[in-house]
């Protein structure tokens, strides 16, 4: 049978809020349903509950004991704070930027074979102002960088549609405006892909721009490049 996604909403989330507050992001904490619950102004039952659907949602994990239970936050649950914090900075704060930090690594071939394809290029072409290498630099994130990675849900980018021929369908896309950084040199105009369907998991950055990013910043696997995400 399908595993179940179990959805967590805003109250959930203050509750998930307060765990980190007390430091369940750094290890597990003490928490107990009384001192939640008064915190959040809702009953001991209520609390409970709130803590039982993030721990099923995989938020969270918890450990019950006698007088209360240890509770901490999983990266799944700091991606979901992190998604909450670029949201009011992009109500707060005129410029929104991300910073993501990795390594160049080698890819599979894919990218070189799909930008290249008619109807992403020409998509590429009108709505980011050029006509890409065709290639992607592949970067390998950083273990913090992954966990910032999420704020990207939240920043405007430039949409590309999916298309088909006459022997299958390709899927849509989103690009975001990126610079990429090594020891440096900058290069502007560049955007990360995030296609619906990819092989790749939230790791993995595939960056395209109009040249061939490797010999313009003299970049080889392994080398560490510094990506700025910003709004559209």
């Amino acid at each position: 049978m399908p595993e179940t996604v179990v959805a967590v909403g805003h109250d959930e989330v203050a509750a998930l809020k307060h765990v980190a507050l007390d430091g369940g992001l750094a290890g597990p904490v003490k928490v107990s349903c009384a001192g939640l619950a008064e915190r959040l102004d809702a009953s001991n039952q209520t609390a409970s509950r709130r803590l039982q659907r993030l721990d099923e949602a995989g938020l969270v994990e918890r450990d019950i004991v006698s007088d209360g239970q240890w509770v901490s936050i999983t990266d799944d649950g700091e991606a979901a704070l992190r998604g909450e914090y670029a949201d009011y900075r992009r109500i707060f704060e005129d410029d929104t930027e991300l910073t993501l930090e990795g390594t160049v690594t080698g890819g599979m071939g894919e990218g070189r074979h799909y930008i290249s394809l008619s109807g992403y290029m020409a998509q590429f072409e009108e709505r980011l102002g050029y006509e890409p290498f065709a290639g992607t630099l592949n970067v390998e994130l950083t273990d913090e960088s992954v966990r910032t990675r999420a704020g990207m849900a939240n920043l405007d980018a430039v949409p590309i549609d999916g298309w088909e021929d006459d022997e299958r369908t390709f899927g849509p896309a989103a690009c975001y405006a990126a610079t990429v950084e090594h020891e440096g040199s900058t290069y502007e105009t560049a955007h990360i892909i995030v296609p619906e369907r990819t092989h790749h998991d939230e790791r993995q950055l595939e960056i395209i721009a109009p040249e061939k990013l490797r010999d313009v910043l003299g970049l080889e696997d392994g080398t560490t490049v510094t990506v700025y995400v910003e709004d559209v």
